[in-house]
């Protein structure tokens, strides 16, 4: 479905930067896979390649079968923020994005209730942003894009700004969710724990320039606890991946202290 190839990507200025060089990765359809590395690498600039929000300066990203060359509804990006519209209600957000697609009231009601339904909000579809909680607009977020039902969704660490309690709450929703939709998705997120319990690959990130260093299977039966040992082993696996690079990053730079 998705093919990255030898992706680079340097943004210019009075500080040149080059975040992406030499990145590739594949996933299959269906496929949950967390992308996962220390802030500055160049995760979110990987997602907006994907999206089509901006063009790499080498390589290619192939969906398909085809080069993606701007944004479209079989990609559909969730973001860290809700960014809902507050002069609209909660079924209205969820049916915004069929309106602008020319989809028909009959059909952009069905699969507004459809998508309320999953994400457990049909009973607050008259409510309005400002009457939300966190979790409950991110669940708003979540139905609007699974409303045009994409062939691929991108996840920009859209738990992040959560209280704990209700990021697990929403861990577990989404397990379920993925399941009953069968979307394919490229998840970015700094939780290890929440890489586990929700994907099926983790891709682990060098420093920038990022590229893909190593690939962690998670073969753990779903549906998983957040409490086991098992995600709890793995967890701390990934972890010292993690921390290995942030410990090289550090000694590399000190080198340069006189």
């Amino acid at each position: 479905m998705l093919s990255i190839r030898n992706l680079g990507k340097t943004f210019s200025g009075p500080r040149s930067k080059t975040v992406l060089k030499g990145l590739s990765l594949e996933l299959a359809a269906g496929e949950y896979v967390a992308v996962m590395g220390e802030s500055g690498i160049g995760k979110s600039t990987l997602l907006n390649l994907v999206a089509g929000l901006d063009r790499p300066d080498e390589g290619a990203v192939v969906f398909d079968g085809r080069p993606v060359a701007r944004p479209g509804p079989e990609r559909v990006v969730v973001f860290q923020e809700a960014a809902l519209y507050p002069w609209l209600n909660v079924r209205a957000n969820v049916e915004l994005g069929l309106r602008i697609q020319g989809v028909s009231a009959k059909e952009r009601r069905e699969r507004a209730d459809r998508y309320l339904r999953l994400v457990n909000l049909k009973r607050f579809e008259r409510a309005y942003v400002h009457e939300l909680s966190g979790g409950m607009k991110q669940r708003v977020q979540l139905a609007r894009a699974l409303a045009l039902e994409p062939r691929m969704l991108l996840m920009d660490e859209p738990f992040a700004a959560l209280d704990a309690q209700t990021r697990d709450v929403l861990q577990q929703e989404m397990q379920e969710i993925w399941a009953r939709t069968g979307a394919t998705v490229l998840f970015i997120t700094h939780n290890v724990r929440e890489a586990v319990i929700l994907d099926d690959r983790v891709l682990v990130m060098t420093t920038a320039p990022g590229r893909i260093k190593r690939e962690i299977p998670v073969s753990l039966p779903r549906p998983r606890n957040p409490d086991s040992h098992a995600v709890a082993d793995l967890a701390h696996l990934i972890r010292m991946e993690l921390e290995h690079d942030i410990y090289a990053g550090q000694a590399a730079e000190d080198s340069y202290v006189i």
